[in-house]
C-alpha cells in the first residue's frame, strides 16, 4: 500500500511541476503579448505623429482654396452690386439734377 501511495504522491507531484511549468509558460507568453502590443502601440503613436504635419498642411490647403473661393464669389457679388448702383444712378442723374436746380433756384428766390 506505501508504494501505491508513493505512486499516488509521485503522481500528484508531477502534475503539480506540470503545472507550475504550463503557469510561468503562460506568463512568459503573456509578457511577451503585453510587450508586442505595447510596441504596436507606440509604433502606431509615431505613424500618427509623423502624419500629423501632413494632416495639417491638407486642412491649411482646403482652407485657402475655400477662403480663395469665398473672395471670388464675394468680389463677384461686389461687381454685380457696383454695377446697379452705377445703373440706377444712371437712371436717376436727370432727376437728381432736376431736383438739385430747382432746390437752388428756391433758396435763391428766399
Amino acid at each position: 500500500m506505501k508504494t501505491a501511495m508513493d505512486d499516488v504522491l509521485k503522481s500528484l507531484l508531477q502534475a503539480e511541476q506540470r503545472a507550475e511549468s504550463l503557469v510561468q509558460e503562460a506568463e512568459v507568453e503573456r509578457d511577451a503579448t503585453i510587450n508586442q502590443t505595447k510596441a504596436e502601440a507606440h509604433a502606431a503613436e509615431e505613424a500618427f505623429a509623423a502624419r500629423i504635419p501632413a494632416i495639417r498642411d491638407q486642412f491649411l490647403q482646403k482652407a485657402e482654396e475655400q477662403a480663395t473661393r469665398t473672395l471670388k464669389e464675394l468680389e463677384r457679388h461686389y461687381e454685380e452690386f457696383k454695377v446697379q448702383v452705377q445703373t440706377t444712378a444712371q437712371q436717376h442723374e436727370s432727376e437728381a439734377v432736376e431736383a438739385a436746380v430747382a432746390l437752388l433756384l428756391d433758396s435763391a428766390r428766399e
